[in-house]
């Protein structure tokens, strides 16, 4: 599975430094960003919004999963958490969700409505702690947490150790046998900018 694309281009603040130190530290990952330069990771959109996409997406087309959207959205012009959660089950279906879906979106809505998913408080947790509470989530795993942190929340330690075209990008560049272990031991090297290392990775 790749990186989901960025919606909007926002430079991280600590883009410039990460880029400098990843070089300064691994020849391979400065020859890397040496060929991709002037452009950074970016930020997608508001949170509930950016889950609630993910969720209709899963093993669907680009095409399809927007065509799914494009009538949640009419039947939730807001994207709030509170209105969504209070969608009945043939309303969700009618947009074209499956009935796993539809319970995975109402189920988001309700963490996000009656505040187990907090919000607020994101930016004094620490990134295990914010995944913990997305997981809870029905529907969502690790991987989407982890994309979360990277493209919504530009946390900028993450590794997706289990992320298919990062492990693709190790094997190759490399030459070791791209097991998650194995990601999970290199990446030691990038702390704390492997969000950074994975995103020019990917783009390689």
């Amino acid at each position: 599975m790749n990186a989901p694309e960025a919606a909007t281009a926002i430079r991280p603040g600590y883009w410039l430094q990460a880029k400098r130190e990843l070089a300064r530290r691994d020849a391979t990952l400065g020859r890397i960003i040496r060929a991709h330069p002037r452009i950074a990771i970016a930020r997608r959109g508001e949170a509930f919004g950016s889950l609630a996409r993910a969720i209709v997406g899963q093993q669907i087309s680009t095409r399809a999963a927007q065509s799914v959207w494009d009538r949640l959205v009419a039947v939730a012009p807001q994207m709030d958490p509170a209105q969504v959660a209070r969608l009945r089950m043939p309303r969700l279906r009618a947009c074209g969700l499956s009935g796993r879906k539809a319970e995975y979106i109402r189920d988001l809505a309700k963490h996000f409505a009656d505040g187990r998913i907090h919000a607020a408080r994101w930016d004094e947790m620490d990134d295990e702690d914010i995944i913990g509470e997305l997981v809870a989530v029905r529907g969502i795993g690790r991987w989407t947490a982890e994309m979360f942190l990277m493209f919504n929340l530009l946390r900028p330690d993450v590794l997706p150790v289990d992320d298919l075209g990062l492990r693709k990008a190790v094997g190759l560049h490399y030459g070791i046998e791209p097991l998650p272990a194995a990601v999970r031991s290199l990446g030691e090297q990038w702390r704390p900018w492997r969000s950074v290392a994975t995103w020019y990775l990917w783009r390689s």
